[in-house]
């Protein structure tokens, strides 16, 4: 049976744009694998624990786990002060692991064969031409953080998401909107209905 991780990170509950990006993975992971089934972690309303001198090996072993018995992960990362939020680093932290998620001998990634789809959120826009364009720490940091476990994000990002609660950017919300709706439906892109029919 296929398998769902669904992970959330932000702390703005109902009005979290990364948590509306997560749900519609989700409904459309469902309904292109009506077998399937959905495991849940929150990171805002369960952090993990900062790796420290009393990690738990145990959590660590939990956590990579969940990943391996899944076939796709869905990660929602809203971006904080231009980087992810400190409970997703500290998932990252977990999961790099030698001799769990990285063969201990010859370095290689045991994770590779699980999708990995994030569904990010920013606040102001950060792409090519736009005055913060490269303060957007999270989108080049996951990559390089989880490349030595195998997995390889695919990233889906809705921007200018501060446009409709922010007065100094009404102006933006027709491209805040825009962008939305491509992050929508890109995911919507994301699996085909009847491909894992039985």
């Amino acid at each position: 049976m296929n398998q769902l991780l669904h992970i959330d990170s932000s702390v703005q509950g109902d009005q979290s744009v990364s948590r509306r990006l997560t749900a519609r993975a989700v409904q459309r992971w469902r309904d292109t694998h009506p077998e399937g089934s959905v495991v849940y972690r929150d990171l805002a309303s369960n952090p993990i624990p900062h790796l420290g001198d009393v990690t738990s090996p145990a959590l660590t072993a939990e956590l990579i786990g969940e990943i391996k018995r899944a076939d796709t992960v869905v990660l929602g990362l809203p971006l904080y002060n231009f980087g992810p939020p400190s409970t997703v680093k500290a998932w990252v932290d977990h999961i790099v692991a030698p001799g769990l998620s990285i063969d201990a001998e010859t370095g290689a990634g045991l994770l590779g064969d699980t999708e990995f789809v994030v569904l990010e959120s920013r606040g102001g826009g950060y792409g090519p031409g736009t005055p913060r364009e490269g303060w957007d720490h999270a989108e080049s940091w996951l990559p390089h953080a989880v490349s030595m476990t195998g997995l390889s994000p695919r990233l889906i990002v809705a921007e200018l998401t501060m446009a409709d609660v922010n007065p100094a950017m009404a102006e933006l919300k027709p491209l805040a909107a825009a962008s939305l709706n491509q992050a929508f439906e890109a995911i919507d892109a994301l699996w085909e209905v009847g491909e894992n029919a039985a």
